[in-house]
Formats: structure tokens, sequence, C-alpha cells
């Protein structure tokens, strides 16, 4: 299938990214409907049609579903129950209930990860208390005990060692459903971003190099500091899993450079990422665009990097700055949120740092 300029895009949730999203599909001459039970939300305020329904309301799903040509998704903790109404409704959701299912639950994604060829630290599944000794036993005692759902920036998380009061961990998670995963020793940590079409033509980004601080991305820096091997190593596991999801957009693969150049998975989204923001300002073809493209069935762009380049997130109170500061070489992009919290993502700048000497980052 390919849509033609006109064309109905549907996106499910309301944030950031599909904001970024709704501004590249309207660049292409889209227009999008988005859905999220939030009045006003960021990106409803660039759409044509916002739908200001919850998530399971099956009749308002239903109507949306067939008022768009497709559906796509924004963030990965939209219920799969909706993307399911969706495709039920006839209209293609992309990238697949499939991908949101593994994504919304941890042991179910280190499952999937590994059976895709993908390495990942050793972890357990942990229902109970006495799950959690156990596991600790098994692989401990550095740890990380993370819900196996609603987990994103740090939340839902309990960092381990051996001196750990194991009850008070659990009873911290809300003693709900649980994996307990092994602390490995990295050098650093990376994103593989491709964008893969239905027929599994891809395109990449080069890797980035992204430093969190609270279990939130500060920083993504490109390029980052790996040889070939590796960097073609992070895109091949993107790609690899992108194909055994049968996936149809953009999606990035998070990955810790082990101390001798290996890989280990901790994580992927099945949706365009905060690391690859950097991609309008230094790119040929961003990663908004290569989604909207991807998922309409359209050639994908070339992602050439024009420049190095570092993207800054801006975070809560991080969000007061004077236009006025910013030097040439400096892009502001604001999310439109009205209200500054502590570990809010507000926006982010992208920062120009020297002329690439590397050729095209695509596949």
């Amino acid at each position: 299938m390919t849509l033609k300029p006109g064309s109905a895009i549907g996106i499910l949730g309301g944030g950031q990214l599909g904001r970024m999203l709704a501004s590249a599909a309207a660049k292409l001459g889209f227009d999008v409907h988005v859905y999220c039970p939030e009045p006003r939300s960021p990106a409803a305020r660039v759409a044509a049609s916002h739908w200001d329904f919850d998530y399971d309301d099956a009749d308002a799903l239903k109507k949306f579903a067939r008022a768009c040509d497709l559906v796509t998704v924004e963030f990965e903790n939209v219920p799969v129950a909706a993307a399911r109404a969706i495709e039920a409704a006839g209209t293609p959701f992309c990238p697949g209930p499939r991908a949101l299912e593994v994504a919304q639950d941890r042991a179910e994604e280190k499952t999937f990860l590994a059976g895709a060829g993908i390495a990942v630290a050793p972890w357990r599944p942990v229902d109970s208390l006495e799950d959690l000794r156990a596991a600790q036993a098994e692989i401990g005692p550095e740890t990380i005990l993370k819900t196996r759902r609603d987990g994103y920036d740090g939340k839902g998380q309990v960092r381990l060692g051996a001196d750990a009061n194991l009850a008070v961990a659990w009873d911290a998670v809300g003693q709900h459903p649980c994996i307990l995963e092994q602390v490995v020793d990295f050098s650093l940590e990376l994103s593989a971003i491709v964008a893969r079409r239905a027929d599994g033509v891809s395109a990449s980004w080069e890797p980035p190099h992204n430093v969190h601080a609270g279990g939130i991305l500060r920083t993504s820096r490109v390029p980052a500091p790996i040889g070939p091997q590796t960097k073609a190593q992070a895109i091949r596991s993107a790609l690899d899993l992108a194909d055994a999801l049968d996936y149809v957009g953009v999606l990035a693969l998070e990955l810790f450079v082990m101390l001798d150049g290996s890989l280990i998975a901790n994580e992927f989204a099945p949706r365009v990422h905060n690391s690859g923001h950097w991609t309008p300002e230094a790119c040929d073809t961003d990663q908004f665009e290569n989604h909207i493209r991807a998922i309409a069935g359209w050639p994908l762009g070339a992602t050439t990097r024009f420049h190095d380049a570092e993207m800054i997130n801006l975070i809560g109170e991080d969000v007061s700055v004077d236009p006025a500061d910013l030097a040439d070489g400096v892009s502001l992009t604001l999310y439109g949120k009205r209200e500054a919290r502590a570990g809010r993502k507000m926006g982010h700048i992208v920062r120009r740092i020297r002329v690439a000497e590397t050729g095209p980052a695509g596949d």
C-alpha cells in the first residue's frame, strides 16, 4: 500500500514525539488525526484533528480508525487492545500490535531479543519476594529490579547490592511482576535507530553515544567513540530485530558497549526515539520523516549525516532558555508543554560540532 498526499494518518498518543511526527507528515502533504485523552496535548495542537477519548473507548477507536487511512503510535505503552481495535476496524496499524506487546513486557522483550540472536544481560522473572531472593542468589548480587510493565525514564526500578534489603525493594516496586537483571560493566551506551518498510527495505542512522543521569537521557552525540565493526554490529542487531517483528516504521534498540567491544541489548522502543532528535538538524532525512515515509510505503530518504552533533535534553526548569543566547549552529526545539516539572522532558537543543568527515550512514 502506498498512501497519496492528502490521505489521513492517525497517531495514537499526543506527546512530543507525536508532535514531531505530525509536523513531518504535514510536510509530506498528509492530514494528521491525533488520538489522545488529553485536551490540547503537544501533538494535538499541530494536528488537523484531535480525538479526545480514552484508549479503551471501543466506539471512538472504531470511528477514529475509519477516519484514517492508516494509524501509527508515538509511545509504546498505548494499550495493545487499542491497536488491535484499529486493525479490527480494517485500518492498517504500524508498526503492528506485536511490537507493542513485546516492548510493554520486559520479560517478553528479553526473551524475544535473545530469540532474535541479540545478546541480553542475565536476568530472571520475579513474581514474589521468594523469587527475588532466589534470582539474586543466581545472578547477583549487583542487580536491578525492574517492573515488567510501565517503567520508563528510570521509573519502576531499584538497584540492588549485596547488602540490599530485598523485602524493602520488593515493596518499593509495588510487589508487581518484575525481572531481576544483572548489572553489567560497560564502557558506553549506544542506540541503533533504523527505519523499515513493509517490504523489508531499510535505512539506518549513525548510532549516537547516549549519556543518562537519574534514569533519563541527558545527551546524545554523534559520532560515537566506537569502531566500524561495533557500529555495523549495532545497526545489524536493530535490523535483525525489525525483521523478526516484521516491523514497519522507525525502531530504536538501546545497547551497552562492553569493555571487550561486544554489545548487549538493554531494551528497544517501537517508535521514533529521543536519541534520534539530532537527525533533523544533521541528516539528509530525519527519523520523523522516514517513519512517515516507511508507514506510507514511500521510498526511504537518505540518512547522510552532514556534520557532527550533540543533542541536549531540556528537563524541567532547564527549559528556561533565552532564544537570544542561542549561538550560531545551535537549534532549539520546544515541545509546547505548559508545565515544567522535575524530570519532565520539555524540549531539546541540537548543537553542531564540526563538519563530518564520514559518508552516508544509511544501509
